[in-house]
């Protein structure tokens, strides 16, 4: 090949690097596009190995260690000692594990120990007052609403949020919004009566 043609090829090639180096540089500093921007700050990543967790349950702070998978049902039961919250179907299909975050229902076996931070949680130990049971607990003993009673701890504390909410003013209301709570002993009837014997609806 002809010397003066692969001069020239080389001149072009040269020529083309500096004219793209130029481009890159002068966009960089005159528009800011391609210039590398601060990083926001993202969702905190843990794992693997525990972290460190405070949980605030039934007005108390319990500092813990737990794997980032652990539930919020495990922590309770295997961690603190709490064994009211039962683990029943561990899908949350059944509502044997309803606790109180922040005042609203929740299933404890479908959240993670470490995503409670600064949550208010309310377990079936929580609600009595001493050596006084809570309303929805006395109404429960008074229409013998329970059989096995392993789904019952979970159908109080539902119940407790339900009358909270306003959705307990007849039998159908309280069927309709007590029903993510599974008895598998059939006592519908008499846990409908006691929800609505503690809203003071059987009594109006």
């Amino acid at each position: 090949m002809n010397e003066s043609v692969l001069h020239s090829r080389r001149q072009i090639l040269a020529r083309g690097a500096l004219i793209g180096t130029a481009a890159v540089a002068g966009t960089a500093a005159g528009t800011g596009i391609g210039r590398a921007e601060p990083v926001a700050a993202g969702p905190e990543s843990l794992g693997p190995g525990p972290a460190e967790v405070t949980l605030r349950v039934n007005g108390r702070d319990f500092a813990i260690a737990v794997e980032p998978r652990v539930t919020l049902l495990d922590a309770l039961r295997e961690r603190l000692g709490l064994t009211g919250t039962k683990k029943g179907c561990d899908q949350g299909a059944c509502g044997a594990c309803t606790v109180l975050l922040d005042g609203q229902r929740a299933n404890a076996c479908l959240t993670l120990a470490v995503m409670q931070r600064g949550v208010e949680i309310t377990t079936v130990e929580g609600l009595a007052r001493g050596e006084r049971l809570h309303p929805v607990q006395q109404a429960f003993l008074d229409h013998d609403a329970f059989q096995c009673g392993y789904c019952t701890p979970g159908q109080i504390v539902s119940a407790t949020a339900v009358i909270a909410e306003g959705h307990a003013g007849s039998p159908a209301e309280i069927r309709e919004w007590m029903s993510g709570n599974l008895c598998r002993c059939a006592a519908y009837p008499n846990i409908v009566a006691a929800v609505r014997d503690a809203a003071g609806g059987s009594r109006g």
